[in-house]
């Protein structure tokens, strides 16, 4: 198991499968005047093969968990295929997948059959006209309800996933709330971040959690849970008399970077050690040069070995900091 600067061990993997996506989300990958996306070429990807290459290469060095990402990682042909590989993996306890939800319905059942348990599913409201905004291509909530919905009859454990955002979603925090509830599913509110530099990100935006957590437990008591494992990044909680749960992602107000343990590789091969990081490090580049897997090993022991990524602490401390940063659709949330 490797250990960064400040002790904490690498245990998750963050793979981003495509830098494509059919939203516009205000938060991530906002459509701007002026602003033109340029997406990766086929050939700038990673193969099926060199993502499993990594990922074996991450499970020898302690890796447990993998998380598949993109930009949408339902837009890259036959990813059912990719997970049944990565499945293969000595060491690999779990794997799951972040999505918009837009194409669940048309692969929950191969996301099942392929050997996937559980799904994330960002959606920022129940309202369609509100949610037709936030997604920033006018798709309609109902849609994606439709998604979760044909994931949950395939057998999928499914958590929800809402980016509040003040004065633009902060109305639907109770509505979420009382429908997932009711659902029996479990929604996590996240925080409006200052991830990458096209989101507009403004401090006197963010609801933080303790105010979401304040505005449902008045209506719906909640009780605090103990974390299910070690870099847990939601402070989970439970509907009184319920099992059904609720989490709250503060990585504004409540920075937990003393416990990360993810790192994330790009679609095209780069490694980061941080979700606000600025560079990255090629190792898609290095195997196609023909590295052995004891050279990427090596590569990788000596990032992590240095890593002493706490932008978030650090962001507490300064209000915000300045300078250009990786967007989150090229590296996944």
């Amino acid at each position: 198991m490797l250990y960064d600067a400040y002790k904490r061990p690498l245990l998750d993997l963050r793979i981003s499968v495509t830098d494509r996506c059919n939203f516009r989300c205000i938060y991530c990958m906002p459509e701007t005047e002026g602003q033109q996306y340029c997406f990766m070429k086929r050939e700038h990807l990673m193969t099926f093969e060199e993502i499993v290459r990594l990922a074996n290469i991450f499970a020898r060095l302690g890796v447990r968990k993998i998380r598949l990402t993109g930009g949408e990682p339902l837009l890259r042909k036959d990813i059912d295929v990719l997970i049944s590989m990565l499945k293969e993996i000595e060491g690999i306890q779990d794997i799951s997948l972040t999505t918009n939800g837009f194409l669940l319905k048309q692969y929950a059942r191969r996301l099942k059959e392929a050997g996937m348990k559980r799904v994330n599913v960002s959606l920022d409201a129940l309202n369609n006209d509100i949610f037709a905004v936030m997604n920033g291509r006018g798709v309609k909530s109902d849609v994606i309800l439709e998604g979760i919905n044909e994931a949950l009859v395939q057998g999928l454990a499914v958590k929800i996933n809402m980016v509040v955002k003040k004065g633009m979603n902060d109305s639907e925090i109770l509505p979420m709330a009382r429908f997932f509830k009711e659902k029996g599913v479990t929604l996590r509110f996240i925080e409006f971040m200052d991830v990458g530099s096209l989101n507009g990100w403004k401090l006197d935006e963010v609801v933080t959690s303790k105010e979401i957590y304040e505005m449902i437990t008045k209506e719906m008591p909640l009780e605090p849970l103990e974390a299910n494992y070690v870099g847990e990044v939601a402070k989970r909680y439970r509907y009184v008399g319920t099992n059904i749960e609720v989490g709250f992602i503060s990585s504004v107000s409540a920075a937990f970077c003393s416990d990360c343990t993810r790192c994330r590789i790009s679609a095209e091969g780069k490694l980061y050690t941080c979700l606000f990081s600025t560079d990255g490090a090629d190792l898609l580049k290095n195997m196609r040069n023909g590295a052995t897997d004891e050279e990427i090993i090596a590569q990788i022991r000596r990032i992590w070995e240095t890593r002493h990524d706490r932008y978030s602490e650090e962001r507490g401390k300064n209000t915000t900091l300045k300078g250009k940063r990786i967007e989150m659709s090229y590296i996944g949330g």
